[in-house]
C-alpha cells in the first residue's frame, strides 16, 4: 500500500506542477500557435497523470488493463466500477481522453483556441474533484 500511495502522490505532485505552468499562460490574450500547442501538451500531461494514478490503484487491486485500442476508456470504466472515482468524474475526465487522442494523432497546427479554451478553463476544477476522490479512496482502503 505504501508504495502505491507514494506513486500516487508523486503523480499528484507532477500534475500540480503542470497546473502551475498552465496558469501562467492560459489567460494571455493573444496565444500564438506555439503557446496553444504548449497548452495542449500541458492538458495531455495532466490527463496522463490522472490515468497513471488510476492505473496504479487498479494494479494495487490486482486488476490489470490489457493494452487494447480501447484501454484508456476501459481504465475509466473500471475505476468507476471499483469506486475509485465517480461516474461524473470519469465523464469529465473523458473529455480530456478525447482531446489526448486528438493531440496525439494530429498536427499541432490543427489546434483551435476556441476548442481548447473550455478544456483549459475547466481542468483545475476537474483535477480538484479527481484528487478529492482519489484521496478519499486512499483513506477508505487504509481502513480495511
Amino acid at each position: 500500500m505504501a508504495n502505491v500511495k507514494e506513486k500516487v502522490f508523486a503523480e499528484i505532485e507532477n500534475i500540480e506542477k503542470v497546473l502551475v505552468e498552465l496558469e501562467k499562460v492560459k489567460d494571455k490574450s493573444h496565444k500564438e500557435l506555439v503557446i496553444l500547442v504548449g497548452i495542449g501538451a500541458y492538458l495531455q500531461n495532466i490527463y496522463n497523470g490522472m490515468e497513471n494514478i488510476l492505473r496504479q490503484l487498479l494494479l494495487s487491486n490486482n486488476i490489470s488493463i490489457s493494452e487494447t485500442p480501447s484501454w484508456h476508456k476501459e481504465l475509466l470504466d473500471l475505476s468507476v466500477e471499483q469506486h475509485i472515482i465517480t461516474l461524473e468524474t470519469a465523464d469529465r475526465i473523458g473529455r480530456y481522453l478525447f482531446f489526448r487522442h486528438f493531440f496525439t494523432h494530429s498536427y499541432g497546427f490543427l489546434i483551435e483556441e476556441s476548442k481548447l479554451k473550455p478544456l483549459m478553463d475547466s481542468i483545475s476544477n476537474v483535477y480538484s474533484e479527481f484528487k478529492k476522490e482519489i484521496i478519499n479512496y486512499l483513506k477508505s482502503i487504509e481502513k480495511v
